[in-house]
């Protein structure tokens, strides 16, 4: 099968675009994954499927992750889609709705295509939306045991489950040790995304990141919208916050109601057909 794509990344965060019109069948997840493998397919964080019809907004987005499960909701995926759609000329510079399985999102984008903000809808941290087993609770400041370490942390939901940890260090070395353990930890029924956070001053935060159902990403928009407001509920930052990622900074704005504006950059990187021959080689 000969699929047609756009690769991009944000951030170091890349998913490649893939327009319903040019899949003779739907993916199935052999075809996901071997697609968004770095030694046997073209290479990504995921695949970004539309525009797809939708009755609620401009159009719809199907999210997969490299592994073929689907996520809800991709900050850096919603922005990647938003340039995709404005470079092809299905959006102009207005405003426009876009549907996710995590909720509508509201996109702009601007400077030429180079900066995409994005109105992320509202973080809970009520333990039934996240979801987080126990009681119906605020998951604020709860202890966690994984691989031998205890762990204070923070849930949260903007469309996608997070785990926030502050700590006053991370590294790329902690979030790939315990990262995978706290994913698939059974406080989390649907597996969470995690975010080692470091508050570096009342403006800025910094995290490392393990994402459900992709690994250690360079950068994140529902990460980064979860940690900022994660940080902002336990007092430790102000509305205005520039997250840093390894692989750039996102601006994260909390608004009424840990409403979240995110704003960053898209750079567009290659256009390509896949060949039928790649999807002979099976992967795990």
């Amino acid at each position: 099968m000969n699929i047609a794509f756009t690769k991009y990344h944000a951030l170091g965060n890349d998913y490649i675009v893939i327009h319903p019109k040019d899949l003779s069948a739907p993916l199935t997840t052999e075809q996901v994954k071997i697609i968004c493998h770095r030694n046997f397919g073209v290479g990504s964080d995921g695949i970004l499927l539309g525009p797809l019809p939708s009755a609620t907004a401009k159009c719809a987005l199907k999210i997969y992750n490299p592994d073929g499960s689907i996520a809800e909701k991709s900050g850096n995926g919603v922005r990647i889609f938003s340039r995709y759609l404005w470079d092809t000329k299905f959006v102009g510079n207005e405003e426009f709705a876009l549907q996710t399985d995590g909720g509508i999102v509201r996109s702009t984008v601007f400077d030429g295509g180079a900066m995409v903000r994005v109105e992320m809808g509202k973080v809970s941290f009520d333990s039934e939306q996240i979801p987080v087993t126990g009681a119906p609770r605020e998951v604020i400041n709860e202890k966690i045991s994984v691989g031998g370490r205890e762990f204070t942390f923070c849930a949260a939901t903007i469309g996608n489950p997070h785990c926030v940890l502050p700590l006053p260090e991370i590294s790329a070395k902690l979030a790939h040790e315990f990262g995978p353990l706290l994913e698939v930890h059974p406080n989390f029924p649907r597996k969470t995304n995690v975010q080692f956070l470091k508050v570096l001053d009342r403006a800025n935060i910094q995290i490392e990141i393990w994402e459900r159902g992709a690994g250690y990403t360079l950068a994140s928009g529902s990460s980064s919208s979860a940690s900022a407001a994660v940080a902002h509920k336990l007092g430790l930052v102000d509305k205005n916050i520039s997250v840093h990622c390894p692989g750039g900074i996102i601006k994260i704005e909390i608004r009424e109601g840990f409403d979240i504006l995110m704003t960053g950059s898209v750079t567009r990187v290659a256009e390509g057909v896949t060949s039928p021959e790649m999807f002979t080689v099976k992967v795990g």
